[in-house]
């Protein structure tokens, strides 16, 4: 199918209509790396090293992609990422999360996401809560009844961030709540880009950044910076309090933003369900390697202890493929589906799912591969420097 105005052929494609559309802080947001953009770089193009041996007779008739992820069948392996405040398109991480069930998979939902976790369970029962070490133990673990209350699936910690947040070619200003001020600051940018704010305006008024999930019972929602102010002041967690989270969380507990062999055991130790090898897309430590050149040494450390999932530059269908081979489980998506919100809202993420769907299928039939289960590191073709990371 080729590309129309209701529909995109691949994730690049999806990207560049977002930049079209989407004011250039929003789309500044979604593309930003840490300092030089070293590791959201390499996150990308590490996967262009890695090539296939495929085979060219007795090809598999019919390609199976389900799997099952902490606790929860999916169709196929790839997951939504959780992503914090999302100015993209009105509806959000709701529209996101119908784009999910839509198409048979879950949604990881952000602790500092727009909507409710509420509201995004009630449109895709296999919603995976994600949260941050934010506040005092009492704190945290009132957010996390929530999310049991509402009926998450599994908890997701997310360790990878030292508030990294400069960037060398400049950081896009974000306001603590759109005010007149921040209006009248704003408005060249949503002028040129009059879709995006019609649809807000349609939608009852502009983005809301706060923060609905890190509110407290009877609480007004925090503002982002409100939050994120609230998060630095907090201590840094120990594996000890990541263990006494995991001792709260009766059901599926993932953590999320390893990298390193070592740390993938102590998630063993602790008794988690699933790890994410991820470096935060590219915004926590720049010069950190790729998440797909991690990967073989923590599966190698971890996995068949626990669940592998990877988090970080998957663009296609063939990219699931190679983290699937590699070992990992599923894989996680951010920016991909985000991009395709803003190009064509709800519509434009199943787009962005049914590419990466379609993707996976035709890499497993040119291997010669009948399900994603049977795929092994041999259908690879890895350079013997690929992995740039500790080995034991």
């Amino acid at each position: 199918m080729a590309s129309s105005r209701e529909w995109f052929e691949t994730v690049a494609e999806a990207q560049r209509r977002a930049k079209k559309r989407l004011p250039k802080s929003v789309y500044m947001a979604l593309v930003a790396g840490s300092e030089q953009g070293i590791t959201l770089k390499d996150n990308v193009d590490a996967f262009s090293e890695i090539g296939f041996r495929p085979h060219i007779a007795d090809l598999p008739q019919s390609r199976e992609q389900a799997t099952r992820v902490l606790g929860q069948d999916i169709s196929f392996p790839v997951i939504i990422s959780p992503t914090g405040v999302q100015a993209v398109s009105p509806d959000g991480e709701v529209a996101v999360a119908r784009a999910a069930a839509s198409a048979g998979t879950a949604i990881g939902l952000s602790s500092f996401a727009s909507k409710p976790i509420e509201d995004v369970v009630a449109a895709n029962p296999q919603t995976f809560f994600q949260m941050y070490w934010v506040g005092t133990r009492d704190r945290i673990l009132q957010r996390a009844e929530r999310a049991r209350k509402a009926g998450a699936q599994a908890l997701i910690v997310t360790l990878d961030w030292t508030f990294a947040t400069r960037r060398d070619w400049g950081s896009p200003p974000i306001p603590e709540r759109l005010d007149l001020k921040a209006m009248v600051k704003f408005a060249p940018e949503g002028i040129v880009r009059p879709k995006w704010l019609l649809d807000f305006a349609r939608h009852g008024g502009l983005p809301d950044l706060t923060t609905p999930n890190l509110a407290a019972p009877g609480e007004q929602a925090p503002t982002f910076f409100g939050a994120y102010g609230e998060w630095m002041q907090t201590p840094l967690p120990t594996w000890d309090d990541v263990k006494w989270l995991r001792e709260q969380w009766d059901g599926p507990f993932a953590v999320k933003g390893i990298m390193h062999p070592d740390d993938a055991r102590r998630a063993v130790d602790i008794g988690a369900t699933a790890i994410s090898v991820s470096n935060h897309g590219g915004n926590n430590l720049d010069g950190t390697p790729a998440s797909i050149r991690a990967l073989p040494a923590v599966v190698d450390a971890v996995g068949d202890q626990i669940e592998v999932l990877l988090d970080g530059g998957i663009r296609r269908g063939s990219d699931v493929v190679k983290a699937l081979a590699m070992g990992a489980r599923a894989v996680m998506i951010g920016r991909a589906y985000l991009w395709g919100m803003a190009a064509n809202g709800e519509a434009g993420v199943s787009n962005v799912l049914q590419i990466l769907r379609s993707g996976i299928d035709e890499a497993l039939l040119g291997l010669g591969r009948s399900s994603v289960h049977d795929l092994v590191r041999d259908d690879l073709i890895v350079p013997p420097d690929f992995t740039r990371v500790p080995q034991n």
